[in-house]
């Protein structure tokens, strides 16, 4: 242990600077700095400060004679001729003893403890892994939940996405899949969150039992966007660094809805034009390299098991970051409003969520079962308005007998937490359905 210490003090001794190009403020609009004197020297991406005060920025656009920067503070008390300073870029290091800590998007800690960097440093947005060096779909993970060990099954390397309002129990979800997925490691990015949520996340929801496994990457909705923006990049650099360590790691993204904006905030700065249903042309492509850093890893490491959370407005799956994310990941699990108002949770609204796994993610007796589930969700759902009205009449149509028989039951199942495994959670369903004893 003292000797990794050391190693982690050397390894942040080195990489400080003695030398550092120095510019000045020339022109001032905004969030938005015109910096001049460092155009030979900063890329897009790299860091400058304000000398003599607190403030930071990130470089978003290069000129010829100038360099466009994004402050992550107000620029209240600043005037043109202040000088900056190009500082290296944070370097991200994660190591083992980030597991149960809190962290911003530049790798300091939030909890008040100090913390050291590791001895490797990571790039925070890089390319996903090879397609072709990637294996296939794990085996499914027991969950706790009766409806994601059956009905909606999450595998080792698959990609999910919970669509959610606001209010419906999207962060108690998460937090109770972050203590109950069967991972090695839970990377969990918080995007845009209040900074009293953070804390109840941290205490309440996921608590001392979810910490000792979990690693938590936080930038809060008073972070500038490219802050924002940067949070789950380093979330998922962090997972890939357990990943590549040949953990399994469970990595959870609350939410993409609110990267997207930072993202659009940030391009729209830098020049982009929002025409694209309000999000810049570059914002499918961020979401895109977002998510397929996720997934399978290779041979010889780990898997990524990821879930994003989408904010969509009035359960509108036609949203556009909600449209993006459908076509990139491995399956959606959809939260309904109304479902969480009579009371059930998780309030899943099963029939508009599927899991991509199947059907290889079960064997046929099990495929059976969740088939004849739907099945009879999907009738009842049909014949709803007429069944509440009172205008169906016993009878005239089996089907939808069937679904009024076994609705309460499925109703209570898909609200079920079990600790008896996926073999148990298929035994609920099997009564559920009322088609075999077990």
């Amino acid at each position: 242990m003292t000797e990794e210490l050391f190693a982690q003090m050397g390894a942040s001794l080195d990489r400080v600077s003695l030398i550092r190009p120095v510019g000045e403020i020339s022109e001032i609009a905004g969030g938005l700095v015109q910096v001049c004197g460092l155009s030979a020297h900063g890329v897009v991406g790299d860091r400058i400060k304000v000398i003599g005060h607190e403030l930071t920025g990130e470089i978003i656009r290069v000129g010829a004679a100038r360099l466009d920067v994004m402050m992550d503070g107000s620029t209240e008390g600043l005037g043109s001729k202040a000088k900056v300073v190009l500082l290296p870029r944070p370097v991200l290091a994660p190591h083992a003893g980030w597991i149960g800590r809190v962290v911003d998007p530049d790798g300091q800690p939030l909890d008040g403890r100090p913390l050291l960097p590791g001895v490797e440093p990571r790039k925070i947005d890089v390319a996903p892994l090879p397609a072709a060096s990637r294996r296939g779909l794990g085996t499914r993970l027991a969950t706790g939940f009766a409806v994601f060990d059956t009905i909606l099954p999450i595998v080792r390397g698959q990609r999910i996405g919970l669509f959610a309002g606001s209010g419906v129990g999207k962060s108690t979800l998460l937090a109770s899949l972050a203590k109950k997925v069967d991972a090695d490691v839970i990377v969990i990015g918080l995007v845009g969150e209040r900074g009293r949520e953070l804390r109840e996340f941290v205490e309440k929801s996921l608590g001392p039992d979810g910490m000792t496994r979990s690693v938590i990457v936080a930038a809060t909705s008073d972070r500038a966007a490219q802050v924002r923006r940067r949070c789950p990049q380093v979330a998922t650099t962090v997972a890939e660094y357990f990943r590549d360590q040949g953990l399994q790691v469970l990595l959870l993204v609350d939410s993409v809805t609110r990267f997207a904006e930072a993202h659009r905030e940030v391009a729209v700065a830098a020049g982009e034009t929002a025409n694209l249903r309000g999000h810049p042309a570059s914002t499918p492509a961020a979401i895109a390299r977002l998510c397929e850093r996720a997934g399978p890893g290779r041979d010889e490491t780990g898997d990524i098991t990821a879930i994003y959370s989408v904010l969509v407005a009035g359960s509108d799956m036609e949203e556009p970051v909600a449209d993006m994310l459908r076509g990139v990941l491995d399956g959606h699990v959809v939260l309904d409003r109304i479902i969480a108002e009579r009371g059930r949770f998780p309030a899943i609204d099963v029939t508009r969520s599927v899991s991509r796994s199947l059907p290889d993610a079960a064997n046929a007796a099990e495929n059976k079962l969740i088939a004849s589930a739907r099945r009879h969700m999907g009738a009842y759902e049909q014949a709803e308005l007429m069944i509440q009205s009172g205008l169906y009449a016993n009878g005239s149509d089996q089907k939808i007998d069937d679904a009024i028989a076994t609705h309460d039951a499925l109703e209570n199942f898909i609200a079920m937490q079990s600790d008896q495994g996926i073999v148990g959670a298929f035994r609920m369903l099997q009564r559920a359905l009322q088609i075999g004893g077990a």
